[in-house]
């Protein structure tokens, strides 16, 4: 039995770090599998196919980016302290993850969101009711900040639609350019798109 949740473990595994580095289409189970160092028939013990597969790699990552919010979002720090913190986080982490393999991976939400929404429907929701949740989770913490007198803004979750596609939308042109300076610009945007007092957004800034 440890063997064969071991196995489960390097499919999932290796099937992440291709995704991340070359996308979903061009994979193949037989690569995956090499990769993971486990023979084919033990991809199709535990997954029926390569989209299956892509759900469980989709929800192994949102639990963990999940958790990474939810600490960010509902810590004690004024909520738009907590925005930043969001954004710097992000940051680091695009940084990271260039000096580990030479390249920006962007979002896997969102590259999966750019070539498989329109060619799988599972994947397409999938994503969708994620992008939902981080939209939910953004629009409590800007709801927080109007209460305050923070910002200005007056429809909540459209800010939050906002703010969330601004942080994909910043984090594609970082991979785009491979330059993860492309993301510093973040918080600027974000207290403008917010209305934020200017007082506060000097005392944030």
């Amino acid at each position: 039995m440890g063997r064969t949740s071991d196995a489960k473990e390097k499919i999932l595994s290796a099937a992440h770090s291709l995704i991340e580095l070359r996308g979903y289409s061009a994979l193949g189970v037989a690569e995956i599998c090499k990769t993971a160092g486990v023979p084919k028939g033990s991809f199709y013990y535990f997954f029926e196919s390569k989209e299956a597969l892509a759900l469980a790699v989709i929800d192994e990552q949102w639990a963990v980016q999940q958790s990474d919010w939810t600490r960010i979002l509902n810590s004690g720090a004024e909520p738009l302290q907590r925005l930043r913190q969001l954004f710097e986080e992000t940051e680091a982490e695009q940084r990271a993850g260039q000096q580990s393999c030479g390249t920006v991976s962007g979002c896997m939400f969102g590259n999966l969101t750019l070539e498989m929404s329109n060619q799988t429907e599972a994947v397409r929701k999938h994503l969708q009711e994620i992008f939902d949740a981080q939209v939910e989770m953004v629009d409590s913490v800007i709801t927080e900040a109007l209460q305050r007198g923070d910002v200005t803004v007056t429809d909540t979750r459209e800010a939050a639609r906002s703010v969330v596609a601004q942080l994909e939308g910043q984090v594609l042109f970082a991979k785009l350019y491979n330059n993860t300076s492309q993301l510093s610009a973040l918080w600027t945007n974000c207290l403008a798109l917010l209305g934020a007092r200017t007082a506060q957004a000097s005392a944030d800034a």
